[in-house]
């Protein structure tokens, strides 16, 4: 009989997260026998453009999939909602089972409707935390510790963290650094902790033919003889764009030939203005949109990837998927030091360059060392995605999640 496994998600399937990160591990864990019936919040404008296509995805690997909308009209409220409303959604779906899931809950706001679940089923429950949520807010300014409501939360979301951790029968993190803070927290805690990193799938981002490169700058407007650094993905809340654009600027002085190309759904106004203010000319500077199956070909035209991200606490817990993705494509990168695990994978791999520190010195230090990346061939990183961030390895590491008796 096939195990059933109950996957938890506030983030929808039809975002573009739903979709990198969610649905082909699933996929792939589907074809290795279990039986997955996914539930999740879907935001209504997602839902609404790429309902047809993860349905039909979803179909085709014969997963079920069960939603609610999700809401955040009112802070706090909205989310507590969305909690209940994905804890009653799996609740129907459990109690006409004669067998008992697997829940698999993914971050903070699922696994406390996984917490509930497990208290009044006596299911399994796996907490894939991904990183230090509560602490996330506080680091990233959505939360304010000087705001009495945003307090609350905080220390109420610890509290339950400790719970979540104490009482989810086994635990997945991003990082080994991660790892290390939950066992030094909860020294005494028995629960199995596995490590295992934002993957990539390693047969969608892969290395481009010569002829695809020049194909991708015609279509950026990129000259094919220019030097070209990128960054990858939307800036967000973490990712530095001013240190960014001065590293650039740096770079600017010895190669005139640069382009900065920004691969992202961001507004292209924004990011032009910020350029002029480190008097970076609006030539030396591409932003575009990129679809999924579009992104290999946009990541050909680069030289070199180039990400910065806030190096405080709670980032101990990120594993950076366009780390990954880049290698996969046989780009090295460079960013800085102080998250994750990066510090140690660049020290023990060559993936590419980490900056200690955002200042002039140290940006000139990389760019030199950033030269020497260049002469390395580009399946150097290619392997490097293979060993560290395949898929295909994530999936075993969750099938053997799945069967091992921690969580049978």
């Amino acid at each position: 009989m096939k195990r059933k496994i109950f996957f938890l998600s506030i983030d929808g399937m039809t975002d573009p997260l739903g979709q990198s990160q969610v649905i082909p591990y699933l996929a792939g864990l589907s074809q290795k026998g279990f039986e997955i019936c996914i539930i999740s919040c879907e935001k209504e404008g997602n839902l609404n453009k790429n309902k047809g296509i993860v349905g039909s995805l979803l179909e085709k690997h014969k997963i079920r999939w069960v939603y609610t909308l999700y809401s955040n009209a009112i802070p706090f409220v909205s989310q507590t909602l969305n909690v209940k409303r994905l804890q009653n959604l799996a609740d129907v779906e459990i109690r006409h089972l004669t067998e008992k899931p697997l829940l698999h809950c993914r971050s903070y706001l699922a696994a406390l409707a996984g917490l509930n679940l497990k208290k009044k089923y006596g299911v399994r429950f796996l907490f894939d935390m991904r990183g230090f949520w509560a602490d996330e807010r506080i680091d990233g300014k959505i939360w304010r510790l000087g705001n009495p409501l945003h307090w609350l939360a905080y220390r109420y979301f610890k509290r339950k963290e400790k719970q979540m951790l104490e009482g989810a029968d086994c635990i997945v993190t991003l990082t080994r650094e991660a790892k290390g803070i939950i066992n030094a927290w909860l020294p005494d805690m028995q629960t199995r902790i596995e490590v295992i990193p934002c993957c990539v799938d390693l047969a969608h981002f892969t290395i481009q033919s010569d002829s695809e490169k020049k194909s991708a700058r015609w279509l950026a407007g990129i000259p094919p003889s220019n030097y070209v650094v990128g960054y990858l993905g939307s800036l967000g809340t973490w990712y530095m764009l001013d240190e960014m654009l001065a590293f650039f600027s740096e770079l600017l002085k010895t190669r005139k030939d640069a382009t900065f190309f920004f691969i992202t759904p961001d507004e292209p106004a924004g990011i032009y203005a910020a350029a002029r203010q480190f008097k970076i000319p609006d030539s030396a500077v591409v932003v575009m949109p990129a679809k999924r199956n579009e992104v290999p070909a946009f990541i050909a035209t680069l030289d070199i990837g180039l990400f910065f991200i806030k190096p405080l606490f709670s980032k101990k817990g990120s594993s950076p998927t366009k780390l990954g993705e880049l290698l996969a494509c046989g780009i090295p990168v460079i960013s800085n030091s102080g998250i994750g695990d990066c510090d140690k994978l660049f020290e023990e791999t060559g993936c590419g360059v980490l900056v200690s520190a955002f200042d002039v010195p140290n940006y000139q230090k990389a760019i030199v060392h950033a030269e020497k990346m260049a002469e390395k061939d580009a399946t150097f990183f290619r392997k490097l995605a293979e060993q560290e961030f395949s898929l295909e390895k994530g999936i075993l590491c969750y099938e053997a999640l799945y069967n091992s008796d921690v969580l049978s």
